[in-house]
């Protein structure tokens, strides 16, 4: 095991540098000190000393597809030397193509008719479809989220995201949230298989409409006060937590009855994160509004949007110019995602998906078997999650997994003659859960690599 690890002269003066010219609010130093990484490619990234590390998390599931990938690079290249800019007032062959592959397929998964809006990222995309959502409801601005859900940190994406921390300093502006407990069955109550806890936490939900002394509804006019519920279908930063398969059907089934939009947040778990396009695809029950972004164009140029049912976007309810951005819709972020469309359609990626998620969650399931600090495992596709406890399986011991992040970037770990760093992210509400999101392309002896990578994480954490 290395010491401490000492940052090069030369990224002694680029740290120097950030010290003095760079705003710390645009970023996290997760380790210190931070590392500054000069190329990537496929499932790794080197740093300014070519010491190579396994990447775990893909840019938080925005390069689902694989650093440097050369077919959506080439996209980029082209569409440089096309039509690398227009304004978004004006028209473009791609973000109309585009447009009509995720209507289309929308059409064809959920019966529904709608339109797509772009925008340039997923904070901006939820601020877009909260504009959408209270043009719709008459101005509502009260909208239903979950506990452990995390939106975005704009002024609208952080009020419905479950952190105060990320409102505390800048207040409220306009939406509010009602925070619902999510079904996080590792966690819940003793006793209930996954299904019957999914059951009781809507039962709960449900209460609140069975009086108007609940506070939520008014059953003279079946009218209620919050116009949306915001749901990531898999909790991304709260950890990767996967909700029975009954829980979104029932869930929706409430919502309808009282005139509730559900709006899926597919930022981080869509384009075959968990096997299908979007995640909600899993729970058999029909979005009002699906927000998107990142790995749409596999993170190379900035672009995210919203689909929402036809009545909620049409031009008559929502005409030109009720939101706009510059870059929204930019060629070069549609040039990618169109290929990224076409890429997808010609491998069935679900298949793949599933296939290597049921592999890799076997592997940490024995590593389970061998290691009590391992709570629990579970996954959908390549959602993968892994919780670290205290002895008794079960307390979270968020400083044991920041020590294994730490060791993990010092780049020191030997497999086969090899020596490599791991790249991990954390989440859960207790911060203790390892969230996998490695590539869709990673090989199997990649996912055999990070395994044994992550088994000499867990030695050094449970010998020091």
């Amino acid at each position: 095991m290395s010491d401490i690890r000492i940052a090069t002269a030369e990224d002694q003066i680029l740290l120097d540098k950030e010290a003095k010219y760079c705003s710390y609010g645009d970023t996290v130093h997760y380790i210190e000190p931070p590392r500054i990484f000069s190329r990537c490619e496929g499932s790794y990234v080197w740093d300014t000393e070519d010491q190579a590390y396994l990447d775990l998390q893909m840019w938080y599931s925005a390069v689902n597809f694989g650093y440097a990938n050369p077919r959506l690079n080439n996209a980029l290249k082209q569409q440089i030397d096309t039509l690398p800019q227009i304004a978004s007032q004006y028209l473009h062959k791609g973000k109309i193509e585009l447009s009509e592959m995720i209507a289309v397929d929308a059409k064809k998964k959920f019966g529904l008719d709608g339109r797509v809006h772009f925008n340039v990222g997923g904070s901006q995309s939820i601020e877009d479809s909260l504009k959408v959502v209270r043009n719709a409801s008459n101005g509502k601005s009260l909208m239903f989220a979950f506990e452990g859900g995390y939106h975005g940190r704009t002024l609208g994406a952080s009020s419905i995201t479950s952190s105060f921390r990320y409102r505390r300093r800048y207040g409220h502006f306009g939406e509010r949230a009602n925070f619902i407990p999510f079904p996080y069955h590792f966690r819940g109550p003793k006793g209930m298989t996954k299904e019957e806890y999914g059951s009781q936490c809507v039962q709960q939900f449900a209460r609140l409409f069975e009086t108007e002394y609940n506070g939520v509804w008014d059953p003279k006019t079946n009218q209620c006060e919050y116009a949306a519920f915001y749901v990531e279908p898999i909790q991304g930063t709260g950890g990767y937590v996967i909700p029975p398969m009954n829980f979104y059907r029932e869930l929706k089934h409430v919502l309808d009855q009282h005139g509730i939009l559900m709006v899926s947040d597919e930022i981080q778990m869509g384009f075959y994160r968990t096997g299908k396009l979007w995640s909600i695809e899993h729970f058999d029950v029909q979005p009002d509004v699906i927000v998107f972004g990142k790995a749409l164009t596999n993170g190379l140029n900035p672009l995210g949007g919203i689909w929402a049912r036809e009545e909620l976007i049409n031009p008559k309810i929502f005409p030109p110019g009720s939101t706009h951005s510059t870059f929204a819709s930019n060629p070069l972020g549609t040039a990618v995602g169109l290929e990224m469309f076409k890429m997808t359609s010609e491998i069935d990626y679900g298949a793949m998906v599933m296939a290597k998620g049921k592999y890799f969650l076997e592997g940490l399931q024995d590593l389970q078997k061998r290691f009590p600090i391992i709570g629990d495992v579970d996954g959908l596709g390549l959602a993968l999650r892994c919780e670290i406890c205290g002895p008794d399986g079960f307390a979270p011991d968020k400083a044991t997994l920041d020590y294994m992040v730490e060791e993990g970037m010092k780049g020191d770990m030997v497999v086969d003659g090899r020596k490599l760093g791991l790249i991990l992210d954390v989440g859960g509400y207790y911060k203790n859960v390892i969230t996998l999101a490695p590539s869709l392309e990673i090989s199997y002896p990649e996912i055999d690599l990070g395994l044994k990578l992550l088994e000499q994480l867990l030695v050094r954490a449970t010998n020091r």
